[in-house]
């Protein structure tokens, strides 16, 4: 006979049992559902060193949220690959402290919000990540086999060379370098953000990204004088506020770790900007940034019907101009604000005295609008001089655009503590939107600009429409 006790100890162990196998179910379908993530390490694995292992988490529109680890699978057994669509590898750096790159997920959902494509994350931080920078370079050169024969097998299942599109940060750009020589440049695009300098600085060109790595190949340089490489290695070079130091980023030890990698990181950051519609960022080709921040290269009618080159995204649209050049190379520069989306407006002015005497200078430029809004200029140019009758150009940026002048202030000064105060006797001052090129000249005649003291005045449309 069952007692009472025997039948409540028997429904309480079917109860345990039925629980225990609902939990393991859900636990291993938790398991089977988790979507792979990028490798996140820490400054202790950087220390001790971690071997190298590669994840290409494949992103599209249909798995926005979700990764497929493509290294683990055939490619006829993806759910969301289809190899006659453009395939992007983003492809990140070296790694001193194994945290994920703050920007990863982003430029991942902007791409996908530009574009119906493949996007593929090359996670290679387990590699990366390493206090001997130099083993993150060994590493490397594992990670370009490994997406060689990867490409190799999309090649075989139905995919071109013309739809591969690599973005490489850092020591990114030349695995993407290395890439695209192992299929003789054949590869669509290569997109370098700011590649790094060392271990790279005295490489030839087989040792290093290269401009004939791919189709077309745009570089952004933002660090050139520390983490980054700085002579030109693309069809087209851009190098923002002179690819050194970007506005925004701190200036001394006292900020951390954003002090080393601030203006290196920033290349990524204008690129993700060019992905949004905020702006499109101009860039002047030019042979120096003096020549550029002097006014000497604000015109691209050499280069029509094209337009001026656009930084980032869209920067492709350059490759037809490099047709016919030998070498395939231009070089590129801009200014840009401290912060997203990093936008500057243009202006370029001329200025005619007639002064007997020469004049050496600066002038600082300011712009209102109607509503009394006012903006200055961020662009410091050379000293200039001002001869009788002879032209002067000067380029200025603002952080601001203005749908229209209503007020020019200019103040004139030679910087000078000690000595009389010069005046600038002005027969002809004309300014010309370089981001609006379709708005009207506007001008002044004939006044005078007393040393370090702002004079404010209308402007009027220019008489003369050429510039």
């Amino acid at each position: 006979m069952w007692t009472l006790h025997a039948v409540f100890q028997g429904l309480l162990m079917l109860g345990l049992c039925v629980f225990t196998c609902l939990m393991a179910s859900y636990g291993t379908a938790g398991i089977e559902q988790k979507c792979p993530e990028f490798t996140a390490l820490n400054i202790a694995h950087a220390v001790i060193g971690v071997d190298l292992k590669v994840q290409l988490l494949l992103y599209t529109r249909s798995n926005k949220k979700c990764a497929e680890n493509l290294i683990d699978l055939n490619l006829t057994t993806s759910l969301n690959l289809n190899v006659t669509k453009e395939s992007i590898f983003v492809i990140h750096g070296y790694r001193p402290t194994g945290s994920p790159p703050v920007w990863i997920n982003q430029i991942k959902e902007l791409l996908l919000e530009k574009e119906d494509a493949n996007i593929i994350l090359v996670d290679w931080n387990r590699g990366a990540t390493t206090a001997f920078y130099p083993n993150a370079v060994k590493n490397a050169k594992k990670v370009v086999e490994i997406l060689n024969n990867f490409i190799e097998e999309m090649l075989i299942n139905g995919a071109s060379l013309d739809s591969v599109y690599m973005i490489g940060v850092s020591l990114g750009a030349h695995i993407a370098g290395f890439v695209g020589k192992a299929y003789k440049g054949k590869i669509r695009r290569i997109t370098a953000l700011d590649p790094a300098g060392p271990s790279f600085t005295e490489a030839l060109p087989t040792e290093r990204l290269d401009h004939s790595d791919a189709q077309f190949v745009d570089v952004i340089h933002t660090d050139t004088d520390a983490l980054g490489y700085e002579k030109p290695l693309g069809n087209i070079d851009f190098y923002p506020n002179g690819g050194k130091d970007q506005p925004g980023c701190p200036q001394t030890l006292l900020a951390g770790m954003q002090y080393f990698k601030c203006d290196h990181q920033r290349s990524v950051f204008l690129y993700m900007s060019s992905l949004t519609n905020n702006c499109n960022v101009t860039s002047y080709p030019c042979d120096s940034y003096v020549d550029y921040r002097n006014g000497k290269c604000v015109s691209c009618k050499a280069f029509q019907p094209l337009p001026c080159p656009i930084l980032g995204y869209y920067a492709d649209k350059w490759k037809d101009r490099l047709i016919d050049k030998d070498p395939p190379m231009t070089t590129a520069y801009f200014d840009t604000s401290d912060k997203d989306p990093f936008c500057m407006y243009h202006y370029f002015m001329d200025i005619v005295i007639w002064n007997k005497n020469s004049r050496s200078g600066f002038i600082n430029i300011k712009i209102i609008d109607n509503g009394g809004n006012t903006t200055e200029s961020k662009i410091n140019s050379d000293a200039a001089t001002f001869l009788q009758y002879r032209q002067v150009n000067l380029l200025a940026g603002f952080y601001e655009d203005f749908d229209s002048v209503s007020k020019i202030a200019l103040t004139f000064s030679t910087r000078n503590t000690i000595g009389p105060k010069y005046k600038l006797r002005v027969l002809q001052i004309r300014l010309k939107s370089l981001s609006n090129p379709d708005w009207i000249n506007l001008c002044r005649y004939d006044f005078i600009l007393v040393e370090n003291i702002e004079t404010t005045f209308r402007p009027i449309p220019c008489q003369d429409m050429d510039m």
